[in-house]
């Protein structure tokens, strides 16, 4: 059904100016005895009970909060490579990896699979995201490393987008790796002159993103990408300071960028850049876990001023984590935020990096009717990694 209402013992959600920065992205708005009720797929009444008109609302004893916004993942893909975590562990580095394995061996399997075998992967992926609470999720393409493949897996996952109940925004990830037969150089110049135009003159990405590191492209090519992007009228983002300090982060909030993504290796002078800087910080702990990375300077970037959000980089390599909850338990223990900073992090702040926070991230009359129904409070996602906390999702109105 797209229409309803819920009373529940308690509802939390961000509120007021986006995105959520320094004290304020610990200190979500708290409803004892709430109602949340929703017409034609959106959210018509959000309040306590007492200041509720409606029809008598279904009551639940669980916590309310808006749906999880997944900011950042890499689908679609197709197929696993548990055998490089397993490597990983016996010494082999992911700059090792990086060739035969890693973006490459992942653009292998994706250029080998059917189309048909590419969606039936990911639909039961996604299914298991919704059932964690994920009702918006980022698709990237960069697994396809061709401009014809790349444009294959944005429309893949253009016709994903039209099946599942999740609200969706999709990224061209048009520097990933350098592929095959290319050089740097060559590749940069076709996905600025060629891709690039290519994918937002058929209107199949709503961002553009670049990987900035030593093992892939540069921050001259993060300025040409940029160049590209704004020609395109596509917001740009980018992976930046994973495995090493490029300075990325600061030029990238520069030349504007949505957000900067990743952050291990951000240095003072990026942290301080970041403080100022409308560009959202966006983590990702999952992958600092599996990778064994150094977490990146959270609490700094916080206390600089930093709009921080997280998502699970869900991917076949380096995190194959596709949960929310467990994502906001790995931003509290790894990177030591709140339970209320993590949870506002994966809600609201997440939808600015998509630039949908007027529409999903917060539960606000007018928006879309997006939340989901946790079995106790917000401090128990951290607490039982690995436990759903999730009795219930509500995506566009629809119970799921």
């Amino acid at each position: 059904m797209s229409s309803g209402s819920l009373r529940a013992q308690k509802l939390v959600t961000a509120t007021g100016d986006l995105p959520k920065r320094g004290a304020s992205l610990g200190e979500p708005l708290v409803i004892n005895d709430a109602v949340i009720s929703w017409s034609d797929g959106s959210i018509d009444y959000v309040g306590p009970f007492e200041s509720y008109r409606g029809s008598e609302p279904k009551r639940t004893k669980g916590t309310v909060v808006p749906g999880f916004v997944d900011c950042h993942t890499h689908l679609p893909f197709f197929g696993w490579r548990a055998d490089e975590f397993a490597a990983r562990l016996r010494g082999v580095t992911y700059r090792d990896l990086h060739g035969e394995g890693g973006i490459f061996r992942s653009a292998r399997l994706f250029n080998e699979a059917s189309d048909t075998e590419v969606l039936e992967f990911c639909r039961d992926l996604l299914d298991e995201m919704l059932r964690h609470g994920t009702t918006t999720v980022e698709f990237k393409t960069g697994y396809a490393l061709s401009v014809e493949g790349e444009l294959r897996q944005a429309q893949l996952a253009r016709r994903l987008a039209t099946e599942i109940t999740q609200n969706t925004s999709l990224t061209l990830l048009a520097c990933h790796a350098v592929p095959p037969g290319e050089t740097r150089e060559g590749w940069v110049e076709k996905a600025c002159r060629e891709l690039i135009p290519a994918a937002a003159s058929e209107q199949l990405v709503d961002q553009v993103d670049i990987y900035v590191e030593d093992i892939a492209f540069s921050v001259e090519d993060l300025e040409a990408v940029a160049t590209a992007a704004d020609k395109a009228g596509l917001p740009l983002r980018c992976h930046v300071e994973q495995l090493s300090n490029l300075h990325a982060a600061e030029r990238a909030g520069e030349l504007g960028a949505i957000s900067v993504d990743h952050l291990n290796h951000i240095d003072t002078a990026g942290v301080s850049s970041l403080g100022r800087s409308p560009s959202v910080a966006t983590l990702l702990p999952a992958s600092t876990l599996v990778l064994g990375s150094e977490p990146p300077p959270a609490r700094a970037l916080i206390d600089a001023g930093a709009a921080v959000a997280i998502a699970t980089d869900f991917n076949p390599g380096t995190s194959p984590v596709l949960s929310m909850p467990e994502t906001i338990a790995f931003a509290c223990t790894l990177y030591k935020l709140s339970p209320e900073e993590a949870f506002v992090a994966a809600t609201a702040n997440a939808a600015c990096v998509l630039g949908q926070n007027a529409r999903v991230g917060t539960l606000e009359v007018g928006k879309r009717a997006d939340f989901v129904v946790l079995e106790r409070d917000i401090a128990d996602i951290p607490y039982r990694p690995g436990h759903n906390p999730v009795t219930q999702t509500v995506s566009g109105g629809v119970n799921v």
